[in-house]
């Protein structure tokens, strides 16, 4: 008898420094998810583990919504894994993306300083994982560390950067312009000569719906810069012949649409059709 009370106690024992240390793991790699998001790099290890406290993780599979435009804000959320597709949806069911947060990247701050609720939809478009800052806990660490609202407005202020660059591509560019300045982006020396591999993290689908565009004319825009030599294409791996050449192109369009726009504005239109008609059609030298 005595020996199986003994036997009782070690299994107790044994589950309770378990559970301890699977929460010990937990935390750890909620802080270290946090340590790598821009709005908290440099926090002290406590700070860390103070926000660790009120922070929930969810799993998502593929297509699974984490919150549609409109829903209560319950806080704000880091990417731990996958890639979350932040997007609005038009009258006429047309998907416009926001962007694409992958591991280590901040959304939905805004949540935090308004009641009503989500200003977007976020989808998982792959198996993904994400960090729940909820929106008490923190609003409450705020107050007790206000140098954290400052970071947070920092964060908030590069997502209202990337909406302005995103503007001016959907409204000034046409799509070959729009997929040249996307590549050249990506193009550590963008007047080199040579060759820049560029791996594709998403579908192509996605990526012509973050250019404003559909699939079909995002692949005829690609075999365009195909037959100009400017680029070739295997799978996601997508390899910039010469960026000089590219930049070239991009420079030729942004300049001749940037005439056409002031000439537009003269004669009071705002039709751009014309320049989207010919800019493709031109070869790169």
């Amino acid at each position: 008898m005595g020996s199986l009370l003994f036997i009782q106690k070690r299994l107790k024992s044994f589950h309770t420094d378990m559970g301890s240390s699977l929460a010990e793991f937990r935390t750890a790699a909620i802080v270290n998810t946090l340590r790598g998001c821009q709005i908290f790099a440099g926090l002290a290890p406590g700070d860390l583990n103070a926000i660790a406290d009120i922070t929930l993780v969810k799993s998502l599979g593929k297509d699974d919504h984490l919150f549609r435009e409109g829903a209560p804000a319950q806080g704000f959320y880091v990417v731990q894994k996958g890639a979350i597709n932040v997007h609005r949806v038009n009258a006429a069911g047309k998907e416009q993306i926001i962007h694409v947060f992958r591991a280590g990247e901040s959304f939905a701050e805004a949540a935090l300083a308004t009641s009503t609720g989500y200003p977007a939809d976020a989808r998982a478009l792959e198996s993904s994982q994400v960090l729940l800052v909820e929106k008490a806990g923190f609003l409450a660490l705020l107050r007790r560390q206000p140098e954290l609202a400052l970071r947070m407005l920092g964060s908030m202020s590069l997502h209202l950067r990337t909406l302005i660059a995103q503007l001016e591509d959907l409204t000034l560019k046409d799509v070959e312009t729009r997929l040249a300045n996307w590549l050249i982006k990506r193009c550590p020396a963008p007047e080199s000569a040579q060759p820049v591999v560029i791996e594709l993290k998403t579908t192509k689908r996605v990526l012509a719906a973050e250019l404003g565009t559909v699939s079909e004319t995002f692949s005829r825009t690609l075999a365009t810069f195909r037959q100009q030599k400017l680029v070739t294409v295997k799978g996601k791996t997508l390899t910039v012949l010469c960026p000089q050449k590219l930049k070239a192109l991009l420079r030729r369009n942004l300049g001749e649409q940037t005439q056409a726009f002031r000439a537009s504005n003269r004669s009071g239109s705002g039709d751009l059709s014309s320049v989207t008609r010919h800019s493709a059609k031109r070869p790169c030298h």
